[in-house]
């Protein structure tokens, strides 16, 4: 199977995902979900009662592809693979999200200083009856950080988009002591496992 075009449509507002699938080559167009106030999201990212991280993540983004590939027919848009992909940040098993106020923000902030979490993304490609996924996760370590630190962190813009209240390619960077694993998943889209699925898909990448 190959993509005649070479294209794919991106079903994610990151524009840390648009990067990194510009810094591999891969063309896209974007292809945003319904998530508008006063109307019910394509996708609810709530976690089910009893989910577990690794299988909460995978639903959120395979729902996402799957939606995708709705709203592209819906529009009539030209067929291609719908690329989504979703991050989760874990500490001892509890799901961080993305924070909606600076006490929630500084709340995150202070269960991963001086600890070490997991980052899940995972990954879905959909095109026509073949769904490709897989999850990667890393490992990162932050220093301990002073009440002050946090504070001036949480003045910043840069908590409140990012799940777990924070950016390894921002500020934050100067928090994180190791990581191990995929820099760019800890981002939002691990390009080795993401270039394997596009592959899979049809899509050619350099």
């Amino acid at each position: 199977m190959v993509i005649s075009q070479n294209k794919i449509y991106l079903a994610s507002k990151s524009p840390r995902r648009r990067e990194l699938l510009r810094q591999i080559g891969v063309e896209f167009d974007l292809l945003l979900l319904r998530d508008v106030i006063l109307r019910e999201p394509d996708v609810s990212e709530i976690v089910l009662p009893g989910e577990l991280p690794d299988v909460y993540v995978a639903r959120v983004t395979q729902e996402k592809a799957i939606a995708g590939w709705n709203v592209m027919q819906t529009r009539k848009l030209p067929l291609r693979p719908v690329l989504a992909a979703d991050t989760t940040v874990v500490i001892n098993q509890q799901i961080l999200g993305k924070p909606a106020n600076e006490e929630e923000a500084l709340a995150m902030l202070r269960l991963l200083s001086g600890n070490s979490h997991q980052v899940l993304t995972s990954l879905a490609v959909h095109y026509q009856d073949n769904n490709f996924h897989c999850t990667q996760t890393s490992e990162v370590t932050f220093a301990t950080l002073t009440e002050k630190q946090m504070h001036a962190y949480c003045a910043t813009q840069e908590p409140y988009d990012k799940a777990g209240g924070y950016g390894i390619q921002g500020i934050a960077a100067t928090f994180i002591s190791h990581i191990s694993g995929s820099y760019s998943g800890i981002m939002g889209l691990p390009l080795f496992e993401t270039t394997a699925l596009l592959r899979q898909a049809g899509i050619r990448v350099t």
